[in-house]
């Protein structure tokens, strides 16, 4: 039976389900009783652990965790950030606030108070700090902004081609058109663009040029910081590694001594095969895109510009990639083989950030 008392001197965990106003939470003692379980308001969470004793406090890693997890810290209480999808088995019917509350701290009789909290199994998400969350902020603007650029881009090729002017795949070449509508001529100094058509579309060149612009801020600030962290510069000797790569992997990944392997990381990039097992019988499917998107695709896109680029390089991952392309016969065999070149370097860069050194570029024997 769920309980409030006034005396909370015997809790031992508490499952927090935060939100954007009204908090639950889901106290039990050593033995595994419910001692208390109630709704707060924002302002109340703190002044509620603040009148606990030292305990074990389970959260969802969602938007603003590591913010009541840096709170419940200074408190003195031992803060775990549960993945929301580990925290989904342990809910036994419907699905509410209380309910999640209740699934973070529950356990059973036959296993110790807060499981899900409390197994050594139980995979947990690192707190961040401050300036962590800064940093992968810088990214995720950079991301947006990007994606603002494209769309911005992609609205002056439809605009153009209905009255004519049309352009080759590829950003150069949007760019081409861009240049085209600010002049109005071609090279030849022919009107291509009417002057109603400049002033109409003139908004969305002025909000390319001021992205550009931000882009390129952030750029700069992301190489400042790259130089100055050691990690970063090993990690960008490796080929398809540049700074834009190299930050976002230090920033993301604060501990690489949480994974047991170099391949348990590509998973959790998820850039390993789906694996369909049975009877002996293994079936591998594709790539299971679980984990972190921002990470896989930036070395996916790295994985591309190296195999593009690979001629003239006898290093050893260039020429493993080279074989593995020649060997494909598959109709998408280029696509296929950057992400196999992704998940060879994503092993490379748990190395260099678990045993030390550089990515060495020296040519392999014929």
């Amino acid at each position: 039976m769920v309980k409030s008392i006034s005396n909370l001197s015997s809790v031992a965990v508490v499952g927090l389900d935060t939100a954007k106003n009204v908090f639950h939470v889901h106290c039990v003692d050593e033995g595994g009783f419910v001692v208390l379980a109630k709704a707060l308001r924002r302002a109340q969470v703190l002044t509620f652990f603040a009148s606990l004793p030292s305990c074990l406090v389970g959260l969802e890693a969602c938007s603003s965790a590591f913010h009541w997890a840096r709170g419940l810290i200074e408190l003195g209480h031992r803060v775990k950030l549960i993945p929301p999808s580990y925290v989904k088995p342990y809910v036994r019917r419907g699905k509410n606030d209380a309910v999640d509350a209740a699934a973070i701290s529950r356990r059973m009789r036959s296993i110790r108070p807060g499981e899900a909290v409390g197994r050594p199994s139980m995979r947990f998400v690192p707190v961040r700090s401050i300036d962590n969350q800064a940093q992968l902020m810088r990214h995720r603007a950079r991301e947006l902004l990007a994606g603002n650029r494209t769309r911005m881009l992609n609205a002056l090729r439809g605009h153009l081609a209905e009255i004519g002017v049309v352009a080759a795949q590829g950003a150069q070449h949007a760019y081409e058109l861009k240049r085209l509508l600010v002049d109005g001529a071609d090279e030849n100094g022919e009107v291509v663009v009417p002057d109603c058509v400049r002033q109409a579309l003139a908004p969305l060149v002025r909000q390319i040029d001021a992205i550009d612009g931000e882009i390129a801020t952030i750029d700069d600030e992301i190489k400042a910081l790259v130089k100055a962290d050691d990690t970063a510069r090993r990690l960008m000797t490796i080929p398809g590694i540049g700074p834009i790569t190299a930050s976002a992997i230090v920033a993301t990944v604060q501990d690489m001594g949480a994974f047991a392997s170099g391949r348990e990381f590509a998973a959790f990039l998820g850039l390993t095969p789906r694996q369909n097992a049975s009877g002996g019988k293994e079936r591998l499917g594709r790539i299971t895109k679980m984990g972190d998107r921002y990470l896989r695709k930036l070395l996916v896109v790295g994985a591309c510009a190296t195999l593009s680029h690979r001629k003239g390089h006898r290093d050893a991952l260039r020429v493993w990639a080279d074989q593995l392309l020649a060997r494909k016969e598959v109709r998408y065999k280029f696509k296929l083989a950057a992400v196999a070149l992704a998940n060879k370097v994503a092993r490379i860069v748990f190395v260099l950030m678990t045993r030390g050194g550089e990515y060495n570029e020296m040519p392999v024997a014929a």
